[in-house]
């Protein structure tokens, strides 16, 4: 039969070569995530310019971020995962309904952190110990605008992912790009005042952030209602299906909890390294803003290897669907081959000119005394953070982000926290930084284990559709 060019769209994650196709579906992505960290690094290196204890708020407010965007992206897994699945096996009117359910959820999402971030912001930065008053302040100004007006990245999260799971990566892309580039531009206006706008600091990075946020989200609705023919999101299918929507979950929950973790970490960490605070000396405060700066700069070698994750659920999700083990094999293959190499540059930057990289944000003596060896121990930890990331999008692409994050409480809870609690006890704060490293170790052999568990999974699942 003669396949129609809908047809031939709908089906490349099944028929295109793997290597191509992982190309074409993962390079828009990297692309975008770098400009986004781009953005991340430019937002810093505007704030650092005010002050270090602007740095330093930005900085402690960046968990409350990372759930916002846990919670976004995690929804954003358990459609992604679940409508490439439904694509794969022509189920085309649930996939139509959950791009629509996906929606609702998006705007629920919003609505609980607007209001737990609007009005907890301040609790936030109370309950952390030896914080300045000035830190708190600018802190919680930042926190509460990015939480209350976080509409725009929920939707613009869900809209990438709709984009991605149908392949249109290339869409994608343009959409992350408008949102950073118009954060990028704003960044200097707001915060120092450009062109006849007020100098609002701290407060005018937040702005600019929700406003490049909103932008994309515009052009996603844009891209998602024009281009997007594969699906269609109507509003007769927004009424909630909580059988669908128990499936989302189901992958979504352990990725939100899995993100989450990431922030309980960091603030652990800030609290073991604001403790180095005394009367007399910052130098907990100068530790937690290199912590946010370490993160910023991390986010340029984990980004691209986030985007190459992006790119292959849906294919293996897809061929999932399909039944092919053969194609997932050559996927998360390649996948492995490419992480580990981006994470290999990443590491040899890190180690080769840390100085440089602590310039871009107007580092201080101290924190260059502490970011320099900071950054070249930390970075070991990248050798092993390759593989473990494309297991936690394998596993969420086959509907068992239980496994994601069990990886992820292990390395951040079990293993790093306590582990740095316990070298800080050294006195030294350039021995709280190993605790990643052995952390990402620990992780290393857990998702082997769990890989090859869940192979026997997949190849029993696939030989039955052979003798059918």
């Amino acid at each position: 039969m003669e396949q129609t060019g809908e047809t031939l769209r709908q089906n490349k994650m099944g028929v295109m070569p793997i290597g191509k196709l992982l190309f074409t579906m993962a390079l828009p992505i990297i692309i975008s995530m770098l400009v986004q960290a781009l953005y991340n690094i430019v937002d810093s290196m505007f704030v650092a310019k005010i002050s270090e204890n602007a740095l330093a708020a930005v900085s402690l407010a960046f968990p409350i971020q990372n759930i916002i965007i846990a919670v976004a992206v995690g929804t954003g897994v358990g459609v992604n995962a679940l409508l490439s699945k439904f694509l794969g096996m022509r189920e085309f009117e649930k996939a139509n309904k959950l791009a629509s359910n996906s929606l609702v959820l998006a705007l629920v999402n919003f609505i609980f952190i607007a209001l737990v971030g609007g009005f907890g912001a301040k609790f936030y930065f109370e309950i952390q110990k030896d914080v300045i008053p000035e830190v708190m302040q600018l802190g919680t100004e930042y926190t509460q605008i990015v939480c209350v007006f976080s509409l725009g990245v929920f939707f613009q999260i869900t809209y990438e992912r709709l984009l991605q799971a149908t392949g249109k990566t290339v869409d994608c892309m343009i959409m992350q790009l408008v949102g950073a580039i118009v954060n990028i531009i704003l960044d200097p206006i707001m915060i120092f005042g450009l062109i006849g706008f007020p100098a609002m600091g701290v407060k005018g990075a937040a702005i600019a952030t929700v406003i490049g946020q909103t932008v994309a989200m515009i052009v996603g609705f844009c891209l998602n209602t024009f281009r997007n023919k594969e699906i269609k999101v109507r509003f007769k299918d927004m009424v909630p299906d909580f059988k669908l929507l128990k499936e989302v979950y189901k992958v979504a929950t352990p990725s939100m909890l899995m993100s989450s973790v990431m922030s309980v970490t960091i603030f652990g960490f800030n609290q073991i390294l604001l403790a180095f605070n005394t009367e007399t000396s910052t130098l907990g405060i100068t530790a937690a803003a290199f912590l946010g700066v370490y993160f910023k700069l991390q986010s340029f070698v984990f980004m691209p290897a986030f985007g190459l994750n992006s790119g292959m659920i849906p294919i293996v999700a897809y061929n999932y669907g399909a039944k092919s083990k053969e194609r997932i094999d050559q996927t998360v293959k390649l996948a492995i081959i490419a992480s580990s190499c981006i994470m290999l540059v990443g590491f040899i930057i890190a180690q080769a000119i840390p100085k440089q990289l602590l310039s871009i944000f107007d580092a201080s003596e101290d924190m260059y005394a502490i970011g320099i060896v900071g950054l070249r121990i930390i970075s070991s930890s990248f050798l092993l953070a390759g593989f473990n990331i494309v297991m936690s999008g394998y596993f969420q692409a086959l509907g068992n982000g239980m496994y994601s994050f069990l990886m992820s409480a292990l390395r951040q809870i079990v293993i790093a926290l306590p582990m740095a609690w316990a070298l800080s006890k050294t006195g030294k704060i350039e021995n709280i930084w190993w605790s990643l490293t052995i952390a990402e170790a620990f992780t290393l052999f857990i998702s082997i284990f769990l890989l090859i568990r869940m192979n026997k999974k997949v190849k029993r699942e696939c030989n039955e559709k052979t003798l059918m």
